[in-house]
């Protein structure tokens, strides 16, 4: 379910003018956590979206959620890249950790994460402002969690659980093609929302959004 409904929001995205989408997998195989994000930061995205259906023992509960990383989780995968530095090959933030003493480099990797975090949060309330219009939201702000695939340094990341595939009305409504459709519209919507008022510098985007003001 969530990979035809991230098939459908990446077509959406493919066909906005500046905007390209890549798939963390392409087939209904598994890839792990880590690895989702690693690869988002290979390609040096903008953006990383992540797409799951939620359940839980109690079949009441229903509705969508947007997540982005909690502090524990910053602060948790700061102390992992600082211990790592020594071998970092890769750039955090167009910044290298390898060469600079731990003070230094603790301050540089906070102040790229806490430009992540605000910009997680603004695209988050783009998304869920949009999924609110076409169904059931079950918590009504931007949720924080220290889920690993939101815990890339420098990509702004948001989770989303579309709803409850434990609900029978949540369920019927994922396994619909017009729903489904309706949800990456949202996502895109949300998506695009955010990128015209924060455009990233030297993008078609960019452009675009000075083009229309």
């Amino acid at each position: 379910v969530v990979l035809q409904i991230s098939r459908r929001l990446a077509r959406k995205i493919d066909q906005e003018r500046g905007m390209i989408s890549m798939l963390t997998r392409t087939d209904d195989s598994f890839v792990h956590l880590r690895e989702r994000m690693e690869r988002a930061h290979r390609r040096q995205a903008d953006l990383f979206i992540s797409i799951h259906a939620d359940a839980f023992r109690d079949q009441r509960v229903r509705g969508a959620t947007v997540y982005v990383l909690s502090y524990k989780g910053a602060t948790d995968e700061a102390a992992r890249r600082l211990a790592e530095r020594e071998n970092a090959a890769d750039l955090v933030g167009g910044l290298t950790l390898k060469d600079k003493d731990q003070v230094f480099a603790s301050v540089l990797l906070e102040l790229v994460q806490q430009g992540v975090l605000i910009s997680s949060i603004d695209v988050g309330d783009q998304v869920l402002n949009q999924m609110q219009r076409i169904g059931k939201i079950r918590k009504s702000r931007v949720q924080q969690a220290p889920f690993i695939v939101l815990k890339s340094p420098d990509i702004p990341s948001i989770l989303i659980e579309t709803a409850f595939i434990s609900n029978r009305y949540d369920a019927s409504n994922l396994g619909n093609v017009e729903y489904q459709d309706k949800l990456a519209q949202a996502i895109f919507t949300g998506v695009r929302n955010y990128f015209y008022g924060n455009p990233p510098l030297g993008t078609k985007v960019a452009t675009l959004s000075r083009a229309s003001m």
